[in-house]
């Protein structure tokens, strides 16, 4: 038999192990990065406990290892982590997928482009495929006519925010080739 295939990462574990990636940090300076105000914090907000739970998964399935401790400031020594080869190999894997649907868009999708950004890489392939993934979504929107007035509501919902994602993913292509 092969080697069985890991489970799925949460939003979550694939954020704190895009943060980690990024340089070698300790839980609790990923969790600041993720609190409310902080730099994707404010698209995708996670507890602190939850980044902890987030890096014993990352730990337990080998993509991240602790490389050294530091004093805490005010509490016990915090354990620096980097990310392996295995976790590496699996995020750019990742930053690479377009999102299956549009309601992923204001969360996951968000994410993976501040998670290239902030590495200087080329959002311009994400954009594309994405524009390509929702491609058959977004002509079937336009094509919707409800009768029902509370259905029309959302139908249109759906539609102004499908064109507002388009034009995002068109801009962020057009900013680079230009």
């Amino acid at each position: 038999m092969g080697a069985q295939e890991p489970a799925p990462l949460s939003l979550t574990e694939w954020t704190v192990l895009g943060l980690i990636a990024e340089q070698p940090r300790h839980g609790f300076a990923v969790a600041r990065e993720l609190a409310p105000n902080g730099p994707l914090g404010r698209i995708w907000t996670v507890r602190r406990p939850l980044v902890y739970r987030a890096v014993d998964r990352l730990r337990g399935d080998g993509l991240v290892e602790p490389t050294r401790t530091e004093p805490g400031d005010q509490g016990p020594d915090r354990t620096v982590l980097r990310v392996t080869r295995r976790g590496r190999d699996r995020l750019r894997r990742w930053l690479r997928e377009p999102v299956a649907h549009p309601r992923d868009v204001r969360t996951e999708l968000l994410v993976k482009l501040a998670l290239l950004a902030r590495a200087d890489a080329t959002l311009v392939p994400l954009a594309r495929d994405q524009l390509d993934a929702f491609a058959p979504a977004f002509e079937a929107l336009a094509r919707r006519r409800a009768t029902d007035p509370a259905e029309r509501i959302v139908e249109l919902w759906r539609f102004e925010s499908s064109q507002a994602v388009m034009r995002l993913l068109e801009t962020l292509i057009a900013d680079v080739t230009t």
